[in-house]
């Protein structure tokens, strides 16, 4: 089936396109919940209710090629996991006083995998998390991280500069133990 066809069917309410298009995008979606929620069972089900707007929310949809369905279902993720984020008040300003201003060098960036990076993009406090997966995952402008959390631009830059901040941290730490373990 093709992507056209299955959006085409999806707004003649086609369980076998919904199924088409959930199966091509549910992976991926769940990835993006999980990333906002840090729990399995939330972006599961955050995931399934951003499919069910997705459908519900299809008519309104302007299909323009395959590269025009991601940025609307991901938008779609996005606001499901913000709306269950603040309902939960799990907005929280963490004071930084305990974590020092770290530089670090390539070298040591380069050492370290994708898969430690979103590990402890994971750790992060959940606002200081949502505003960094928002800016440099999503690619938002301050001003759209904002609007959407409903906080000024520079909260949101400054939890950006925690985040940031807070992963140098982690990622220096993360070195000095397997500096430690390699050499004693």
């Amino acid at each position: 089936m093709e992507l056209s066809e299955a959006i085409y069917g999806c707004k003649k309410n086609n369980p076998t396109a919904q199924q088409y298009l959930f199966d091509q995008y549910s992976e991926q979606m769940y990835a993006l919940c999980y990333r906002y929620v840090k729990n399995a069972e939330d972006a599961e089900e955050l995931m399934l209710d951003g499919f069910f707007n997705f459908f519900r929310k299809i008519d309104h949809f302007l299909y323009s090629g395959e590269s025009s369905v991601l940025p609307w279902l991901k938008k779609i993720m996005i606001n499901e996991c913000l709306m269950f984020l603040r309902k939960n008040k799990s907005f929280i300003n963490i004071a930084l006083e305990d974590y020092e201003d770290v530089s670090l060098s390539n070298q040591i960036i380069e050492r370290i995998s994708a898969k430690d990076i979103y590990r402890m993009i994971l750790e992060l406090p959940v606002g200081y998390r949502t505003v960094f997966n928002l800016f440099v995952i999503e690619g938002l402008s301050h001003k759209e991280i904002a609007k959407t959390l409903h906080i000024t631009e520079g909260t949101s830059k400054s939890q950006l500069s925690k985040a940031r901040n807070i992963l140098q941290l982690m990622i220096s730490k993360s070195e000095s133990i397997k500096h430690k373990k390699l050499y004693g």
